[in-house]
């Protein structure tokens, strides 16, 4: 039940975990289809040429765009909605649910079976619904959480510290990180740091690495650490989730909902300022003559 309770590990809702899994569920369903469909009763789902062909199609890209929709919308809400395992379960378990009534009540008039049979029918759809889109879910939660937990032995190991170029510490000025136990974990030049994010216990670093290729690594570590360790650098505090190189900032706009910061990199989107910080990042910027504010 306490694991029921426990909270969602952000990673769970980013971008990239939601696109492999629902792609993965696709792929996972497919070959599930193939290899069903001939042991399947009363269904009018069929490859080939059969007449329900087009049906079965149809069927199958508005299961998965519906799927897609359901993990945008859990992507678009996750920092304003809070998520446990027990609402994420629920979240997946009411997707097969939908999609299961969808198909029985196709199922009955399109094969003319009698609305009596239409129990038995969603029964059937519950169980090959829950095989091909739970346990993918499974799998895919399984596999980012194991991706998760072997970073984090990785930065347990004091000797595996990260260097992101192979150069001598005196010869660039470098920014340490440590996590909540005082051990260090992230070591990288000021020159090179672009941004940090909070994301739950964690805190993921983004900066480039002696090729110029944008980097991401994650720390078990509180933002509020990070902000009280780096008072009075170019480390500033801009956003309940974001600490931000004020010398890598190329730009601040005014918009609509407040100021936004673009970096010097275009694959970086623009970072939001909130009133909370708005004076500390205003202070840092304009005590630097050569950046431009719109």
């Amino acid at each position: 039940m306490a694991f029921s309770n426990k909270r969602l590990p952000g990673y769970f809702r980013e971008k990239y975990q939601l696109t492999y899994t629902v792609t993965f569920a696709a792929l996972f369903s497919i070959v599930f289809l193939l290899l069903s469909l001939p042991f399947s009763h009363n269904s009018w789902m069929a490859l080939g040429n059969s007449r329900f062909f087009v049906f079965t199609v149809l069927f199958a890209t508005g299961s998965l765009a519906f799927v897609a929709l359901s993990r945008f919308l859990m992507y678009k809400t996750r920092n304003v909605m809070s998520m446990t395992f027990l609402g994420y379960s629920a979240w997946c378990l009411a997707e097969v649910v939908i999609i299961c009534l969808a198909y029985s009540f196709i199922t009955v008039p399109i094969t003319g079976i009698g609305w009596d049979q239409f129990p038995e029918t969603l029964g059937n759809a519950l169980l090959y619904g829950t095989i091909s889109l739970i346990i993918p879910d499974i799998l895919a939660g399984m596999y980012f959480a194991l991706q998760d937990k072997n970073q984090t032995i990785r930065l347990m190991n004091y000797s595996n510290v990260v260097l992101d170029e192979n150069v001598l510490p005196s010869q660039l000025e470098k920014i340490t990180l440590f996590d909540n136990s005082g051990n260090l974990k992230l070591c990288v030049s000021a020159s090179n740091l672009y941004y940090m994010e909070s994301d739950d216990n964690y805190i993921i670093v983004r900066y480039t690495d002696s090729r110029g290729d944008l980097k991401r690594y994650m720390i078990r570590c509180r933002m509020k650490t990070v902000e009280d360790s780096f008072k009075g650098s170019s480390l500033v505090r801009c956003h309940r989730k974001y600490i931000v190189n004020m010398d890598k900032v190329k730009v601040l706009r005014k918009e609509k909902d407040g100021y936004e910061l673009d970096l010097d990199n275009e694959t970086i989107p623009p970072i939001p300022v909130t009133r909370t910080y708005e004076k500390d990042v205003l202070a840092v910027f304009n005590s630097a003559p050569s950046r431009r504010e719109d």
